[in-house]
C-alpha cells in the first residue's frame, strides 16, 4: 500500500520541489497522480520537480512538434513520435516527461508501445522542451542517455548534443545534419505568432521542400 500521499493544487506556471525523494516515494507519488493528468513530473539525484505548463507552453510544445514532423516526412524518413510518455530507470534513479520526443533510428523497436522500459527499450534520438528546463531536467535526460536535446526559450533554440554522458550546446543537429535549424525553427515559431499556426507549418513545408532538392 502506498505510504506517501500528495495532495497538489498548482496554478499554471507553478512548480513544487520535494526532496529527497526515494525510488520508491517517486513510483508512489506517480501513482497517486495518476496517468490522466496535467502535471509533468522531472527526477533525478533524490530531487523531484512537479510542474504545470502554461496554456503557452502547450501551444509551443504542439508547434515544435509538428515542424520535426514536417522534417521528418519531407526527408522521407519514419519515425515514432511518443509525446510526453514517463522516461524513467529505477537503476539509475531518473526519470522525465519530455514536451514531446522522438524514436527515429530505433523507430521499430517502440512501434505499438504504450508503456517504456528504458533497461531494454532505447531512450528517444531525440527530445523537446519549450520552456527553461531545471537543472534537474537536464541531469535526468544526462542520466538516460537521451543523445539530442531541443530547449526552445521564445525566439531562441539551444541544441544539446550527449557526448561522454554529458551535454554540450552545438550550433548543428544531429538528427537533421543538412538543416540550420537553431535559425530555422525559431523564425517559423515566431510566424506562427503573426500568421496562424495552420498557414505557418504551411510556409514551414514549402521552405523545407525547397531547401531539400
Amino acid at each position: 500500500m502506498p505510504t506517501t500521499s500528495i495532495s497538489l493544487r498548482l496554478e499554471p506556471g507553478q512548480k513544487v520541489t520535494l526532496q529527497p525523494v526515494s525510488w520508491e516515494g517517486l513510483e508512489e507519488i506517480l501513482a497517486e497522480l495518476g496517468e490522466q493528468r496535467s502535471y509533468r513530473i522531472a527526477y533525478a539525484k533524490g530531487i523531484l520537480e512537479i510542474m504545470a505548463p502554461l496554456p503557452e507552453h502547450e501551444r509551443a510544445k504542439v508547434l515544435l512538434a509538428d515542424l520535426v514532423k514536417i522534417l521528418l516526412k519531407v526527408q522521407k524518413r519514419s519515425w515514432e513520435p511518443l509525446g510526453s510518455t514517463t522516461l524513467k530507470r529505477k537503476d539509475m534513479t531518473a526519470g522525465i516527461e519530455p514536451d514531446d520526443c522522438f524514436y527515429i533510428q530505433n523507430y521499430k523497436a517502440v512501434i505499438g508501445k504504450n508503456r517504456l522500459d528504458l533497461t531494454v527499450d532505447p531512450p528517444p534520438e531525440l527530445a523537446l522542451e519549450t520552456d527553461v528546463t531545471s537543472k534537474t531536467e537536464l541531469d535526468a535526460y544526462e542520466v538516460l542517455g537521451v543523445p539530442e536535446l531541443w530547449l526552445c526559450e521564445g525566439e531562441n533554440l539551444r541544441i544539446n548534443v550527449l557526448r561522454e554522458g554529458k551535454y554540450i550546446e552545438s550550433q548543428t543537429s544531429p538528427t537533421f545534419s543538412n538543416v540550420a535549424v537553431v535559425e530555422i525553427i525559431p523564425r517559423f515559431m515566431k510566424r506562427a505568432k503573426e500568421v496562424g499556426v495552420s498557414q505557418a507549418l504551411e510556409e514551414f513545408e514549402v521552405f523545407i521542400k525547397a531547401e531539400n532538392r
